[in-house]
């Protein structure tokens, strides 16, 4: 049992990793993606909008947390 945990830990960690929300964002952009490509519109476009938007959300995010200068890092 503990080799099922151990691999089901490793997909947990591999997928959702640090940041939760691009996993969710990822997720929701393939299933826009695939919602407009079903209704005949082309949605190529969809995914490297979504992949922009969330590598900068990621990024203003972790820069929002990090400290500042170098006499706040402990």
């Amino acid at each position: 049992m503990s080799r099922v945990l151990a691999f089901a830990r490793f997909w947990y960690a591999f997928i959702f990793g640090d940041d939760w929300l691009i996993a969710a964002g990822v997720a929701a952009a393939i299933g826009v993606t695939a919602a407009l490509a079903d209704g005949g519109v082309a949605a190529w476009w969809v995914m490297p909008i979504a992949v922009i938007a969330l590598l900068v959300g990621s990024v203003r995010r972790g820069s929002r947390r990090a400290p500042r200068n170098e006499s706040e890092v402990p």
